[in-house]
């Protein structure tokens, strides 16, 4: 093992017999070990109440994203058009398709001009699941067609999903 000393610029040999001063062994020790392991949890407990008011919150969370819906419906979306596209912009095409196609048979408003821009017009969320099955061959290659579940909620935004 080699031993490099910074203030005379050496490098010298050391024996395993040799030991290192004790704050270098702990630096190296440190080194090795990442700070997650190093550092020691916490040991704070909940009180049972606040454990019981959480898992009382997590079911009502549930009861108005529920209730919120108006109305879901589930769609297979043909995305033959895309692969009339370059095959650099296919994928590209295949999300515009979707789009278009949700926010037809959905009855989703767009934007007409710019100054209605003070009204939140209910807009189009797809899903990152929806999102990663269209791109997942890459931007040659989308899907031909792709079955989707599609949500509405009372406030008019629609949310597609992977069905």
């Amino acid at each position: 093992m080699q031993m490099v000393n910074e203030d005379k610029k050496e490098t010298r040999t050391v024996t395993e017999e040799e030991e290192l001063p004790p704050l270098a062994a702990e630096e190296t020790v440190e080194e090795q070990v990442p700070e997650e392991i190093v550092s020691e949890p916490t040991a704070e407990a909940k009180p049972e109440e606040a454990v019981a008011e959480e898992e009382e919150a997590k079911p009502e969370r549930k009861k108005k994203e529920e209730e919120e819906i108006v109305e879901e419906r589930t769609y297979t979306i043909p995305l033959g058009r895309a692969l009339v596209r370059p095959p650099n912009k296919r994928a590209s095409r295949a999300m515009q398709l979707i789009k278009i196609f949700i926010t037809k048979h959905m009855k989703l408003e767009m934007k007409v001009s710019e100054e209605e821009e003070e009204e939140e017009l209910p807009r189009l969320i797809i899903s990152q699941e929806l999102n990663q099955r269209i791109w997942n061959r890459g931007i040659e290659k989308p899907p031909r067609k792709i079955k989707v579940r599609a949500a509405k909620d009372k406030d008019g935004n629609v949310t597609v999903y992977l069905a």
